[in-house]
């Protein structure tokens, strides 16, 4: 196939994958690619603030859709702007095909300073991708882009990152289709999944924790928990795998007294792409019963963590079902037990949460099923919105599981035009919401469905309760906050305020049953503090 130039090239291989919006900021070093972009009546370009919120947005909008996003981004510091958000996507394993621009071909190396230059590029994409590589010549940009987004698609999925030079953007492209590589699925070793078997055959009291590996397989996974009656753990990934409704489902609890016991009294364990990470372990401090079986695509997570006495390498949605055909139903105490556990966390939870509690039922209410929830690493989020708030569908749960702040509008921007005919909300401190303000004009520019939600304390809520748990200083916390409501007015959004328990109900229903976008200012001085104030699960030495 012969093109143009590389905008006509990355069109249909963007259109071939389902692609349908583009995240990106115009650049001398990728204009053909965005111009090729806008002017395709089949896609859309969204011209966001940041680099960083491209990827991210590009990110929530794969995981909103199931499937790929595409970010495009300038060299240099463009690219250097978008590897925090790639990390993000790798730590995740989402699918992102992020493709940057790059000075001319002939100079590419050279050291001269080259406008947009950075030295080694090509390193750093690769250290925070999954995959990394270079169009080197106008006949294998085609090849390149195939194998990123294969790279990309397979699990365990991440970002792809692709340096296309300018000058072989706009050179005339030769495809000859070829190229795309074939990622044969792990089948586990039949002695250990024969081991598997026969355990869980005889297992009178399970329990199944589920991550983001789950989410491919959620009617295996659903088949496994109710011929068994067994109690569903999930990580954050996870959640969503089966509905939250669902009385079975304890959910991303694991580190409660009630979680805790129950791993204490259970005789096996079934782990399904779960990496155990430490904010959901206490730092590893939580205890699995020996009899674990651990299901992974990715070879190197079996036993990384927690030994697996059954460690079997494969894809969930194969493995489950041959565990389901032995599998025998739990005493009925333990199910029972199981659904008072459920019922137990989040009683607790909710109570503890105080005042905040009517925002977090007003949303619960507010929201049609399986609408996406989009949360900014802030402490509604850490709380209560990763437990509490209920999860249906895991498209819908949308969060940076890397950890970083600032990253939640992009990503509800993202998912919002994934799914126009929706709702979709983001929670977000002021903080957060700070590091990437300038994504409130993409809002403002975009106007997508989506009330965005702002906690507003006047700064790093989370460092503050930190410091004042553990030290005798509070130091950089403290943080200058907008007028938000002007702020609003500045961007043609229109603006509410919570600044009590009574109005959160009202207030939400009508933010999210609007048809464009809603900031919500969250009042947390006149709210009301948490009955528990949230700190975060790191170890601190105390004086």
């Amino acid at each position: 196939m012969r093109y143009d130039h590389g905008g006509g090239l990355l069109t249909a291989h963007l259109k071939s994958l389902g692609v349908d919006t583009v995240f990106g900021i115009v650049s001398v070093h990728n204009l053909p690619l965005v111009e090729a972009v806008e002017a395709d009546p089949e896609l859309r370009f969204v011209p966001v603030r940041h680099e960083a919120s491209a990827v991210n947005a590009a990110d929530a909008h794969g995981r909103a859709r199931g499937s790929i996003g595409c970010a495009l981004t300038s060299t240099g510091t463009g690219a250097g702007n978008a590897a925090g958000s790639l990390i993000e996507a790798l730590a995740s394993g989402t699918s992102v095909l992020h493709i940057t621009g790059q000075v001319e071909s002939a100079y590419l190396g050279s050291g001269r300073g080259f406008i947009h230059e950075t030295k080694d590029q090509l390193g750093m994409l690769a250290a925070v991708s999954k995959y990394a590589a270079t169009v080197t010549s106008a006949r294998d940009a085609g090849r390149v882009l195939r194998e990123a987004s294969a790279a990309a698609l397979t699990a365990p999925g991440g970002p792809a990152s692709v340096e296309w030079p300018i000058d072989l953007q706009y050179a005339v492209q030769e495809d000859d289709g070829q190229g795309a590589p074939a990622f044969e699925v792990p089948v586990p070793d039949a002695s250990a999944l024969a081991g598997a078997r026969e355990l869980l055959a005889t297992a009178r009291r399970p329990l199944i924790w589920a991550g983001g590996g789950a989410n491919t397989a959620r009617d295996q996974l659903l088949a496994l928990l109710e011929t068994t009656g067994a109690g569903l753990l999930t990580s954050n990934s996870g959640r969503g795998a089966v509905p939250e409704d669902h009385d079975q489902v304890i959910g991303n609890f694991a580190t409660t007294p009630a979680a805790r016991a129950l791993l204490a009294d259970a005789d096996v364990v079934v782990t399904v792409g779960t990496h155990f990470r430490s904010n959901e372990t206490a730092d590893y401090g939580i205890r699995l019963p020996e009899a674990h079986i651990q299901i992974d695509v990715d070879a190197a997570a079996l036993g990384r963590v927690y030994p697996a006495s059954h460690a079997l390498h494969g894809d969930a949605g194969a493995v489950l079902p041959r565990l389901t055909e032995v599998a025998v139903r739990a005493d009925g105490g333990w199910t029972e037990r199981v659904r008072r556990a459920r019922e137990e966390v989040r009683a607790v939870l909710h109570d503890g949460i105080g005042p905040q509690a009517a925002v977090c039922d007003a949303l619960a209410a507010a929201l049609p099923r399986g609408a996406v929830v989009a949360r900014d690493v802030t402490i509604p989020s850490s709380a209560w919105g990763n437990r509490l708030l209920p999860i249906h569908d895991p498209r819908a749960n949308v969060f940076p599981r890397g950890g970083g702040i600032g990253q939640g509008l992009g990503m509800g921007i993202g998912a919002a035009l994934a799914r126009p005919d929706e709702p979709t909300v983001v929670i977000a401190g002021d903080g957060g919401l700070a590091v990437h303000l300038g994504e409130l004009l993409t809002l403002a520019q975009e106007r997508p469905r989506l009330t965005l939600v702002v906690f507003n304390d006047g700064g790093y809520g989370v460092l503050r309760n930190m410091q004042a748990t553990y030290t005798e200083r509070r130091s950089g916390v403290d943080l200058f906050t907008p007028d938000f409501a002007q702020l609003a007015a500045a961007c043609s959004l229109p603006y509410a305020r919570i600044g009590d328990a009574s109005q959160a109900a009202k207030v939400i229903d009508a933010a999210v049953a609007s048809d464009g976008p809603t900031l919500v200012e969250v009042d947390l001085a006149t709210l009301g503090p948490m009955k528990n104030p949230f700190t975060p699960p790191v170890k601190i030495p105390t004086r």
